[in-house]
């Protein structure tokens, strides 16, 4: 645990730099989005260019958003049930043999 909260602490763990293999759906996802941006862009000029690049602008800022909001509920869950499975009470029908005495 001590490793962990140190590499945290000195910035050596960062989740969210990953490298996506190839082959995969989500690599041909983005690559075919890659595509149909640079497509559509060589055919845009001016004022409707300027729209196309706010909209995957903003596009991105709300994936990127989402993503941050998802991590942090997931963390909080697993925290969550981290918590209540060392701390809960047996409030079921059976006895941990552990616990008697």
């Amino acid at each position: 645990m001590r490793d962990t909260l140190e590499n945290l602490y000195f910035g050596n763990i960062t989740p969210n730099d990953q490298t996506i293999k190839s082959g995969t759906a989500l690599k041909e996802a983005m690559e075919q989005s890659a595509e149909c941006e640079e497509k559509l862009t060589a055919l845009l000029e001016g004022k409707e260019k300027t729209l196309l690049l706010r909209l995957l602008n903003a596009e991105n800022e709300v994936c990127s958003t989402m993503a941050l909001e998802n991590f942090i509920l997931g963390f909080r869950l697993g925290m969550r049930l981290t918590v209540e499975g060392l701390l809960g009470s047996d409030d079921g029908s059976l006895i941990n043999r552990d616990k008697e005495g």
